[in-house]
């Protein structure tokens, strides 16, 4: 008997090769695309996202292709509690969230888990480039994609040893250029789509203009620009507008260098800006921290603080209460609350957590 598979076509090149290739291994595969977002009120095709109705429609057109069922689960009000909610809440804590892993952790990898397991599908496949790895103490781990351009174990860092036994990655050791061609070699009309860069729910990726009716104005409040000293440079629309590390939009004159937010402090709604080496730090900490496989007290690892940053070797010290301290060897750029820092070992991510 065929083992029974759940695949999540989110309608691009990478979900849909996963698809196939899971058929071609022999597996009974079912496709499902998750309904998440009420695209309705707009009026563009929210070119650029992912989830999108045309994203939808061009997963159903790949089912059909290569043979499969296909349905289309609705979960939009699992996924407004879960990421939606939970991303306006951050920003108004003056931190930076990262919704795609929070749709990962809360709607990928166990809503869709369980509502599998309701169908009589154990396992749940995805597009996802990374690899699931097994130690010699029969633990599991996400292994860094093949394709380190794409690699996407950053996203994966919260996921349990259970799902991790449920999940799979076919993509894992392939490349772009090698999944782009698999789509070309089987027509799949997907095959030269662009990739998705924009969070889903946010139209034109305007932050504000979608968090300010859905805070009653909270964070919308005009505050101070002040430096290091506290000298107050110019003012600001709303902290909720501004991310440490960000340089554009600060509008002030007569600087002799350019500026960047050092710092973001919601209950006085003033954002601190300086010099580059200002945004320099070497000591943080991470709470509810998810380990794959625990240190004894301390780890020597590479720690990436945010998707596109390279990682860099550092001492991560763990606590009973769920929260570990990362020291770097050298000082970091733009070390940003509410990013997920990531731990890593011989590629493999050994744990991770969300930045204080």
């Amino acid at each position: 008997m065929k083992e029974k598979i759940v695949i999540a076509m989110s309608g691009g090149v990478d979900s849909s090769v996963a698809a196939a290739l899971l058929k071609e291994q022999g597996y009974d595969v079912v496709g499902i695309s998750l309904q998440l977002w009420n695209y309705s009120a707009e009026t563009d095709n929210r070119f650029g996202t992912c989830c999108s109705l045309d994203d939808m429609a061009d997963a159903r057109r790949v089912a059909d292709k290569i043979g499969i069922p296909f349905y289309i689960l609705n979960m939009e009000k699992e996924f407004q509690e879960e990421v939606v909610d939970e991303f306006v809440s951050e920003y108004l804590k003056a931190r930076t969230p990262i919704p795609c892993t929070l749709c990962n952790q809360k709607i990928k990898f166990d809503r869709l888990l369980i509502k599998a397991e309701e169908l009589g599908f154990h396992k749940v496949a995805t597009g996802h480039y990374a690899s699931i790895v097994e130690d010699d103490k029969g633990r599991l781990a996400i292994r860094r994609g093949k394709d380190r351009t794409k690699d996407q174990s950053y996203f994966l860092f919260s996921l349990s040893q259970s799902q991790m036994q449920r999940v799979a990655f076919p993509l894992g050791e392939m490349s772009k250029p090698e999944v782009r061609e698999i789509a070309k070699s089987l027509g799949l009309n997907v095959a030269d789509k662009s990739e998705s860069y924009e969070i889903c729910f946010v139209p034109n990726n305007n932050y504000r203009d979608f968090l300010e009716p859905r805070t009653n104005g909270k964070g919308f409040e005009e505050g101070s620009i002040v430096d290091s000293s506290g000298n107050v440079l110019g003012s600001h629309g709303g902290y909720t507008g501004y991310t440490v590390g960000q340089r554009k939009g600060l509008n002030l004159g007569g600087l002799k260098e350019p500026y960047f937010v050092t710092q973001i402090d919601a209950e006085t709604n003033t954002v601190t800006v300086g010099p580059k080496d200002e945004l320099l730090e070497t000591e943080f900490f991470v709470n509810q921290v998810n380990w794959f496989w625990e240190p004894d007290g301390t780890a020597e690892c590479q720690v990436q603080i945010r998707y596109r940053h390279s990682g860099s070797p550092a001492r991560v010290t763990s606590f009973p209460d769920g929260r570990a301290r990362v020291i770097f060897h050298e000082p970091q750029s733009a070390i940003t609350p509410g990013q997920a820092a990531v731990f890593y070992k011989d590629d493999c991510v050994i744990g991770g957590g969300w930045i204080e």
